[in-house]
């Protein structure tokens, strides 16, 4: 499916939810619930870690934070994963970022079902919890 149709249809079930007065538990973001990150996608590639910590601090604590870049050049791919302290944080940037302008871009957010680290993420986790990174 086209981004901006997917764009245009998570902001349509967003209204409806909110003229409805539709609960929590029944909303779609539920389904999400268990998952504290977050998918951007459309991202401008000059944008940075640094940047996108400042756009994505304004819906809730940051605690991880994954620009994808190319292997060979380094350059960013334009999506990143996201993932906040509080799971409540990204019903808030779904809601609010889906289909916004960032640094002229309109950009794509989503829930991420499932993340999973990288090896050389999860391997960076662990030797900064044992002190050594």
């Amino acid at each position: 499916m086209n981004p901006l149709t997917q764009i245009k249809n998570i902001q349509k079930a967003t209204k409806r939810e909110i003229e409805t007065g539709t609960q929590d538990s029944a909303s779609w973001h539920a389904k999400y619930k268990h998952s504290a990150y977050i998918f951007a996608g459309g991202l401008d590639y000059d944008l940075t870690e640094g940047d996108l910590l400042a756009v994505f601090a304004q819906f809730g604590e940051v605690v991880d934070l994954n620009l994808i870049r190319d292997k060979d050049s380094g350059k960013s791919k334009g999506f990143a994963f996201v993932a906040y302290e509080d799971q409540r944080s990204t019903v808030l940037a779904t809601d609010n970022f889906n289909g916004a302008k960032v640094a002229g871009r309109t950009i794509r957010v989503e829930h991420v079902d499932n993340y999973k680290k990288r090896k050389a993420e999860v391997r960076e986790s662990d030797a900064r919890a044992a002190g050594g990174g």
